[in-house]
């Protein structure tokens, strides 16, 4: 606003020299003609001022400096693959060479054995947890069952399907006899060791007992199994059930067989009076 004082000024400074100097009675230039011309003069002198205030452009403003802050690349993570778990055999090995049988149980018969150091694969188990299923260590493509009380198992056992014993077989009777040892006291008599492997009880007993070198030969039957310790004691047992063991002392020499070859004949009987189911077996030793 300032700037366009003076040129208003001018203006009117025009404006009354051209009143003033026009002379009375002497003819004046057209008035439009004068009018239009200052109309110019105040256009042009407009113009002007409007240039002259036209601000200064050459002279930017400061800009606000821009911070560049680098854009961390995003970590895209792959999504991993699921992989379904491969399925581990279960397998089973002992720390004491265990029987292998039909069934689970010692009424079964025995069809191989897994010893120490050796692995079987194990596929299923009886309802009671206590025996395991497994390829028969003895038997190319056969099974057979395992008692677990010595067994370490490993790999996935809860997949083990429950399988149902076989019927559990008439019990058939059975013993081991082995040669234990010489007593004395009025005589000698060699003393001998039964094991009950069968599944039924015995309740008498026949021994024989041959000398081969004298060809001496004793004999005795009881309803029990006496076991005669010197000249002091005796234990006498009324049975012998299944997996029982019991020492039964033969008749006596009156001599001293050790050294001698002897042939001994052992019946037992699931009754007493030798009835019932029997059964006999001959060992050999020398004392």
């Amino acid at each position: 606003m300032l700037k366009t004082t003076p040129i208003l000024l001018s203006v009117s400074i025009l404006l009354i020299l051209s009143q003033a100097c026009s002379v009375p009675g002497i003819s004046t230039p057209d008035s439009n003609s004068m009018n239009t011309a200052i109309a110019q003069t105040i256009v042009a002198a407009l113009t002007q001022t409007s240039q002259a205030i036209i601000p200064i452009t050459g002279l930017e403003s400061p800009t606000a400096t821009q911070t560049f802050t680098p854009e961390l690349p995003t970590a895209t993570q792959t999504p991993t693959e699921t992989l379904a778990p491969t399925p581990v055999i279960p397998q089973i090995s002992v720390s004491v060479p265990t029987n292998c049988r039909v069934g689970p149980g010692k009424v079964y018969d025995r069809v191989g054995a897994l010893l120490v150091g050796e692995v079987a694969e194990v596929v299923g188990r009886d309802p009671t947890g206590n025996y395991w299923y497994i390829r028969n260590p003895d038997q190319t493509n056969g099974f057979c069952w395992l008692w677990g009380e010595y067994a370490t198992l490993t790999g996935n056992i809860t997949i083990l399907p429950v399988y149902t014993p076989p019927p559990t077989p008439t019990p058939s009777p059975g013993f081991a006899a082995y040669y234990a040892r010489v007593d004395t006291c009025t005589g000698w008599w060699v003393e001998i060791e039964l094991e009950n492997t069968g599944g039924v009880s015995f309740h008498s007993i026949s021994l024989t007992v041959r000398d081969t070198v004298t060809d001496t030969v004793l004999s005795m039957y009881a309803d029990s199994f006496t076991d005669i310790n010197g000249c002091l004691t005796s234990n006498t047992k009324d049975t012998l059930p299944s997996g029982a063991t019991r020492t039964v002392s033969a008749p006596a020499f009156t001599y001293n067989p050790i050294g001698h070859k002897i042939r001994a004949t052992i019946t037992l009987c699931s009754s007493p009076g030798q009835n019932g189911t029997c059964v006999t077996q001959v060992i050999h030793f020398t004392p």
